[in-house]
């Protein structure tokens, strides 16, 4: 199979993703399972081929991954769908992962995207964090919140991705998305330069490192609303991963610090639906008094009765979502516990 035919049928399947790997044939990703197309297996040649037409189409050179080993990019097809590729060698041959990106924005609605979540990019500055494992939608939930911000607020917006997913139109916001290495050096550098475009809004792909982390939150408190991800699960995590990044000596400052900032953590995890489909489960963590002072305290490990205890602010532990899902039967049990926080209390519950 040529590249393009292999782009496109995947995108009308609704594959998520694209697999291409020597001793396997083309697979597919569809509902969160992978899934053959045909019986031939890839030899080293037809991956190297696939590859190779793959940047053709992407109007780029292989010489990054054929020097590195590693390479990231996206690009377009007219009139079929947007992809983000990441190809690297594995036992000496080119293989590659494709995601496939709608170029409509998703609706938050069919998604099952809480409002709660979308409404988190009306606050006028501090650190907004979407954690969860890769793959678990938070690119998805990032465009629904830039979207947002794009139709309600009269604000300028700088995105940095690695690389670009989802296109933004200006609306009632100007948009500006940049790509790391395409069109800036690094996060860090782009984020410092950033501040001096006059943001009102920066999505930052990833927090990677101590620098960064140190850089977004700087900016945080100086009146910008910064959204960002990590790959925690959970609020608990999710603040002790960011305070371990640093030496013990500023430990105690950036946690001061953070419980200033931070505004929100909202971790997602995607499921499989009774019916075959996915849908997502949220904890949705805001920041009240009571927990800036268990940030402030190192008394992380009470954040979850905190939230549990705060239901009527709109926040929701991740076992009250999944939960809720299996009541509702969108998703069977066994989901529920498999995913769940504490799988004993869910099996109770659950009486199972």
């Amino acid at each position: 199979m040529e590249a393009e035919q292999i782009l496109k049928e995947a995108t009308g399947l609704h594959a998520s993703d694209i697999f291409i790997v020597v001793g396997r044939p083309v697979s597919y990703k569809i509902n969160n399972q992978i899934e053959c197309r045909g019986e031939a297996r890839l030899a080293p040649e037809d991956t190297d081929r696939i590859v190779r037409e793959i940047y053709a189409l992407g109007q780029r050179s292989p010489d990054c991954v054929l020097e590195t080993g590693d390479d990231d990019f996206s690009f377009s097809l007219a009139g079929i769908s947007r992809y983000r590729v990441s190809v690297y060698r594995q036992r000496g041959s080119l293989a590659a992962v494709v995601r496939v990106i709608a170029f409509e924005l998703p609706n938050p609605q069919e998604l099952g995207i809480p409002e709660t979540v979308l409404e988190l990019g009306s606050r006028p500055k501090g650190l907004v964090l979407v954690t969860g494992p890769a793959g678990s939608g938070k690119s998805t939930t990032l465009a629904c919140m830039i979207d947002r911000i794009n139709q309600t607020r009269n604000s300028h917006v700088v995105t940095l991705e690695d690389p670009i997913e989802y296109l933004h139109r200006h609306n009632k916001s100007i948009i500006s998305q940049r790509e790391i290495s395409t069109d800036t050096q690094s996060y860090a550098v782009a984020l410092r330069s950033a501040l001096r475009q006059a943001p009102d809004v920066i999505l930052l792909g990833e927090m990677r490192d101590h620098e960064t982390i140190s850089v977004a939150m700087t900016a945080a408190e100086t009146g910008h609303l910064v959204i960002s991800t990590l790959h925690t699960l959970g609020a608990v995590n999710t603040i002790d991963r960011i305070i371990d990044v640093f030496p013990p000596s500023q430990q105690a400052q950036i946690r001061v610090q953070l419980s200033m900032v931070l505004q929100a953590v909202v971790s997602q995890q995607l499921l499989k639906r009774t019916d075959g489909g996915i849908v997502p489960a949220f904890e949705i963590m805001t920041c009240n008094t009571a927990i800036r002072n268990m940030i402030r305290e190192a008394k992380t490990h009470q954040i979850e009765t905190a939230i549990f205890s705060s239901a009527a602010e709109g926040m929701v532990t991740m076992d009250a979502s999944l939960l809720k899902l299996c009541e509702q039967g969108t998703i069977p049990p066994e989901e529920a516990v498999m995913h769940s926080m504490q799988p004993d209390v869910m099996k109770k519950k659950l009486g199972l």
